[in-house]
C-alpha cells in the first residue's frame, strides 16, 4: 500500500474535492447566499440592514467577498470559491494537527473523516462566513499548539491575531473560544510547555483586549436577539444528533472489528491529556454551549450552520479513538477505505451536477421572466427573511433592500408587490386592497417565493370572492422555491 498510496490517496482526495465541493458550485444561490451578495455589493451600513441584525452583517467576511467579486465577478462559482479555498486550507491545518496530537500516520484518515461529514462538504460550497471562520479557528489552534511547544513570541502573536479574527468573522463562534483556554490550561497544569502562567495570562489578556469591540457588538445583538430567532428551543435528541456520533463512534468501531479479524497489534500510542482536552472541547464545545444558551434563555441559536465549527473536532475525535486499534502500517489503508466510501455513499450519483442547497431561486426567476408580458404582470413577493415584519416591513418598502435580497441577485421583470415574512393585520389589509383593485383588473398574477409562504397566500387568495372561478397552476416548484399563477377564465 505504501507505493500505491503515493497516488491513490491524492487521487481520492482530488475526486472528493471535485465531486463534493466543486461540482455543486454552479447551482443556484440559496437565500442566505443572496444576502451575502447584497451585503458585499451594498455594504454592511446599507439603510435596509438597520432592522436585520446589523452587527451580524459587519463580519470581515463580506469585504473579502466584495474584493474578490471586484476581481472575479459575483457569479455562483466565483462567489463560492473563497469558501472552497478556506476549506482546503483547513484540511491542511487539520492534517498537521492530527500528526502532532494523535499519530504521525493519522493525517489522511482525519482528512477523509472530514469528507464523511455532509455538513463539512456543504460549507465548502457555501458563500457564507462559516468556511472562513472554521479555517481561521483551526489556524488559531495550530499556532496555539506551536506556541505552547516552542514558547516563541511570533507563534503567540499569530495565535492572538487568528483567534481574535474568528469572532470578527462570526459572532456565534464564541462558544469555541473555550477550546483555547482549556488546552492552554491543560498544558500548563501538566508542565508540558516552556511558558509559565504569567506569560500565558499576558497572551490571553492580549486576546481579550482584541475582542473588546466584537464583544460589544455581541451584547448589542443580544438586546433584540428574539426578533432574529429562526428555530424553536432544541431538544436533547437534536443535541445528540449534532454530535455526529455515527462518525465519531462508527469509524473507530470499524477499526476495532478489523483489528479483531486481522489480529492487528497497534503500537503503544497514548494521547496526552492536553490533546484529549483539546479534541473533546473542539468537538463538544460549540454544540453543548449553544444548546445550553438556547435552553436557558429561550432564544434558540441552535441552528446547524452555527454548530459546524465543531465538525473538524468530530473528525479528530474519531481519529483519536481509532488510535487504540490501528497500527502505523494500516492508517493509510483505512484512510483510502474511508475516502472510497465517501465517494460511493455521499457522491449523489443520481444527478450529474449536484445541487448545493435545496433552493433554485435562479430557475424560479427565469420562469417568471419567460412568461409572456411578464413586465406588466403583478407578482406578489413575500419576504423569506424573518426580520420582514412591521414596522421594518411596509408595503412601500424600498428596493433594493436586504429583506428582498433575492430580488437583487435574481431580478424579475414584473411589477412586484412586497409582502412580509408572515401574516399580520397590515399584510391582510394590504392583500385585501390588492384583491379589490390591481389584481382583479389583471387577467393574471403570480405569487413567488419560499414554498410555505406561497402556499399560504395561494390559499388566502383562493378564499377571496374576487377570484372565484380563477384557475391556479404552478410554474414550479423549484426545490423549496415556488411560483403559483392565478389566471382569470376567459
Amino acid at each position: 500500500m505504501s507505493g500505491a498510496s503515493r497516488w491513490l490517496l491524492p487521487l481520492l482526495l482530488a475526486l472528493c474535492v471535485i465531486r463534493l465541493w466543486l461540482m455543486p458550485l454552479p447551482s443556484s444561490f440559496w437565500l442566505d447566499e443572496t444576502a451575502t451578495l447584497f451585503v458585499a455589493e451594498h455594504g454592511s451600513h446599507h439603510s435596509s440592514l438597520a432592522d436585520a441584525a446589523p452587527q451580524a452583517w459587519q463580519s470581515w467576511y463580506y469585504p473579502v467577498i466584495r474584493l474578490h467579486g471586484a476581481w472575479f465577478g459575483f457569479s455562483e462559482v466565483a462567489t463560492r470559491l473563497p469558501s472552497v479555498l478556506a476549506m482546503a486550507a483547513l484540511l491542511a491545518l487539520l492534517a498537521w494537527l492530527s500528526r502532532r496530537l494523535i499519530h504521525p500516520e493519522s493525517s489522511w484518515f482525519a482528512v477523509f473523516a472530514c469528507f464523511a461529514l455532509p455538513g463539512f462538504n456543504y460549507q465548502a460550497a457555501n458563500a457564507r462566513p462559516y468556511a472562513l471562520g472554521m479555517c481561521v479557528f483551526a489556524a488559531a489552534v495550530l499556532f496555539l499548539v506551536r506556541w505552547l511547544d516552542s514558547g516563541e513570541w511570533p507563534d503567540a502573536m499569530m495565535f492572538v491575531a487568528s483567534a481574535a479574527l474568528v469572532l470578527y468573522i462570526h459572532l456565534l463562534f464564541w462558544p469555541s473560544c473555550v477550546v483555547w483556554g482549556l488546552y492552554a490550561a491543560a498544558r500548563l497544569i501538566g508542565g508540558q510547555t516552556p511558558i509559565n502562567w504569567a506569560r500565558g495570562a499576558l497572551v490571553f489578556g492580549l486576546l481579550g483586549s482584541a475582542l473588546v469591540p466584537v464583544l460589544a457588538q455581541s451584547l448589542a445583538l443580544l438586546v433584540d436577539v428574539r426578533a432574529h430567532v429562526i428555530a424553536p428551543p432544541p431538544t436533547g435528541r437534536q443535541l445528540l444528533r449534532s454530535l455526529e456520533l455515527p462518525l465519531v463512534l462508527g469509524l473507530p468501531a470499524g477499526a476495532w472489528v478489523l483489528a479483531r479479524i486481522w489480529h492487528w497489534r497497534p503500537e503503544a500510542t497514548r494521547l496526552s491529556a492536553a490533546a484529549k482536552v483539546l479534541i473533546a472541547a473542539w468537538w463538544l464545545g460549540q454544540p453543548v454551549l449553544l444548546f445550553a444558551f438556547s435552553r436557558l434563555t429561550g432564544d434558540s441559536v441552535f441552528v446547524p450552520r452555527y454548530l459546524q465549527l465543531a465538525l473538524p473536532g468530530a473528525a479528530l475525535a474519531a481519529t483519536a479513538l481509532g488510535v487504540h486499534w490501528i497500527p502505523s502500517a494500516r492508517w493509510r489503508q483505512l484512510a483510502a477505505a474511508v475516502g472510497l466510501g465517501v465517494l460511493i455513499f455521499l457522491g449523489q450519483w443520481r444527478q450529474l451536477w449536484p445541487r448545493h442547497h435545496n433552493s433554485d431561486w435562479r430557475a424560479a426567476a427565469r420562469a417568471v421572466n419567460q412568461l409572456e408580458a411578464s413586465s406588466e404582470m403583478p407578482v406578489i413577493c413575500p419576504s423569506p427573511f424573518i426580520e420582514a415584519r412591521p414596522p421594518a416591513w411596509h408595503p412601500d418598502y424600498p428596493l433594493p433592500g436586504f429583506l428582498y435580497a433575492h430580488l437583487s441577485v435574481y431580478p424579475i421583470r414584473a411589477k412586484t408587490y412586497l409582502f412580509p415574512f408572515e401574516d399580520s393585520a397590515e399584510a391582510d389589509s394590504f392583500a385585501s386592497e390588492l384583491a379589490r383593485g390591481r389584481l382583479t383588473r389583471s387577467t393574471r398574477f403570480l405569487i413567488y417565493g419560499w414554498q410555505p409562504q406561497v402556499n399560504f397566500w395561494r390559499d388566502w387568495f383562493v378564499r377571496r370572492p374576487e377570484f372565484a372561478g380563477w384557475r391556479q397552476h404552478r410554474l414550479g416548484p423549484f426545490a423549496d422555491v415556488d411560483v403559483v399563477a392565478f389566471e382569470a377564465r376567459p
